[in-house]
């Protein structure tokens, strides 16, 4: 059980930490050994990437060279796993070390603009734990974990807080939530970037507040079509989630999103070079609306889509190229995954699904964004570290959901289950010390809440029939379809040895297993572990 981390400070919280720790640590001997040098730590995250989207997991259409050398000069997972099948989800496990369906309310659904906090202030997060451990900690590019107490709403236009800084981080530069979502802005620390206080920003999720067009109204207007859900404030051309008024003057560009993720992040890492840093590049490719930058437009022989997946590799470059600039590359363990997996259409109409050429997101895997088949949750999962990591392409099982606790390893930092209760110590898979599966079991969240268990080389899905099948409105016909895909009116039982694509559902030939699975899930939501 989690301690009431809103009552206690940082200082309450590391204490507990240290004591429940100094036992783990010593029924943990799978843990690495903390290394003698503090290393730089950078997680570049992605947005909806999939498990067949970059050349190292098999793409020929699409072009990451940079990308490529990481996983070349380091440790590629075959078996990595974003902890939930979409963003907000896996972005708070990422954070907390904790499963975010074990929440209620925020943590467990896509949050808009204007929502919430979803992590109270006071408890241990990752950011937080490498701020003990002596390090400047970032955040630049996309949040989606909210702003503001929920007490009031949002005021974009004075200080907005709680946010990254009150959950361990020393500075972000972010936009609150997707691309596709208002307000469309950039928010530095805690104040809007740019803004003139004689335009202030309104923003509603409800009403039609805005004092511009909106795609629904004015498709003629959009750059892409979209469906009604997108439909809302026109911003750049493209129309969004929501609506906006005013803060016309510090409203980004999209085709410039790139390049500031890349400027803000080797700017922190300029100002940081002299002392250990950890610094999150949260990126928002390939996430609607797609948008390259202009010299990356047609590079690709995939659409947009593949445009935008070469601008990650062109952003990892640039950020790998400033380290190596700085003599800080051998000493920096660079991390490169995703939130969740693949999906094509998602509300714009930009050809993505058209322009595949053969090309597939997923790698053959099953389901998409959303679902909790294994092309929604497995993801790119590399580590490159020179001094530590040795290049090699392993199976072992590693989720999102294990950085806490694998960092405070590779930091020295101790940490209680107690605070990070799904997090693992897997730094001695992440380093290779060991060829160990370490992590034997995962739990997967999709839309709805549906939840399934990998154990060894079984998955289990419970049958979910009151998962929704509808409801989002006129124009969110594929939506509904994800929902309605998680509408499951059987248990299913699949064996990954032998069957990865999830095609033969063995539930009916081996009841016993599927029982047995079923068990363990339900002790793991109980906190009984079997």
């Amino acid at each position: 059980m989690l301690l009431p981390a809103n009552k206690m400070s940082y200082n309450g919280i590391w204490l507990v930490a240290t004591c429940l720790g100094v036992f783990y640590a010593t029924v943990n001997p799978t843990a690495a050994a903390p290394t003698t040098s503090q290393p730089n730590i950078v997680i570049i995250l992605a947005d909806d990437l999939g498990y067949g989207d970059l050349g190292c997991y098999g793409a020929t259409k699409i072009k990451t060279p940079n990308l490529d050398r990481l996983a070349a000069e380091g440790v590629r997972f075959t078996q990595g796993y974003a902890p939930s099948s979409t963003c907000t989800p896996s972005r708070f496990s990422l954070m907390t070390g904790e499963y975010a369906w074990r929440q209620k309310d925020r943590k467990n659904s896509i949050l808009d603009g204007d929502a919430p906090l979803c992590i109270e202030p006071g408890r241990l997060t990752l950011p937080a734990l490498l701020h003990r451990a002596g390090y400047q900690t970032g955040i630049v590019g996309k949040w989606h974990l909210g702003l503001g107490d929920g007490q009031t709403p949002v005021d974009f236009n004075r200080e907005i807080k709680p946010g990254p800084l009150e959950v361990g981080f020393d500075y972000c530069y972010i936009i609150p939530a997707t691309v596709d979502r208002v307000p469309n802005v950039w928010i530095e620390n805690h104040r809007v970037v740019g803004l003139d206080p004689a335009d202030p920003i309104t923003v509603s999720y409800a009403t039609n507040i805005s004092d511009g067009p909106t795609g629904w109204e004015h498709p003629e207007l959009l750059k892409q079509k979209a469906d009604k859900q997108h439909s809302g404030t026109i911003i750049n051309g493209i129309s969004r989630i929501g609506f906006m008024k005013g803060g016309r003057a510090a409203r980004f560009k999209d085709d410039e999103l790139a390049t500031t993720v890349v400027n803000q992040s080797v700017k922190f890492i300029e100002q940081h070079q002299g002392s250990p840093f950890f610094l999150e590049a949260a990126l928002f490719e390939p996430h609607v609306p797609r948008v390259a930058k202009p010299s990356l437009v047609g590079t690709s022989e995939c659409g947009i889509r593949g445009d935008v997946i070469e601008q990650i590799d062109w952003e990892t470059g640039e950020i790998m190229q400033a380290l190596k600039r700085l003599n800080l590359e051998k000493n920096t363990l660079v991390i490169l995954s995703s939130d969740n997996g693949a999906i094509l259409f998602d509300g714009y109409y930009d050809h993505s699904f058209e322009d595949l050429n053969g090309h597939q997101p997923t790698g053959g895997l099953r389901g998409w964004k959303y679902l909790v088949f294994e092309g929604g949750c497995r993801v790119p999962l590399i580590a490159r570290w020179p001094e530590q990591i040795k290049p090699r392409v392993t199976g072992q099982i590693f989720n999102l959901v294990d950085f806490l606790a694998t960092l405070a390893g590779i930091t020295g930092q101790p940490v209680s289950p107690a605070l990070a209760p799904d997090s693992l110590d897997l730094s001695s898979v992440l380093l290779g010390t060991t060829t160990n599966q370490l992590r034997d079991n995962t739990v997967l969240h999709g839309i709805s809440d549906t939840l399934a268990l990998r154990w060894g080389d079984w998955k289990f899905i419970p049958a979910n029939t009151t998962a929704k099948t509808g409801g989002m409105g006129q124009g969110a016909n594929a939506l509904d379809s994800r929902f309605a895909a998680n509408h499951i009116t059987q248990p299913m039982l699949f064996n990954l040895a032998t069957d990865p694509g999830e095609r033969t559902n063995l539930f009916a030939l081996f009841p016993q297993k599927a029982a047995e699975l079923s068990q363990r899930l339900t002790a793991i939501k109980n906190n009984k572990l079997p």
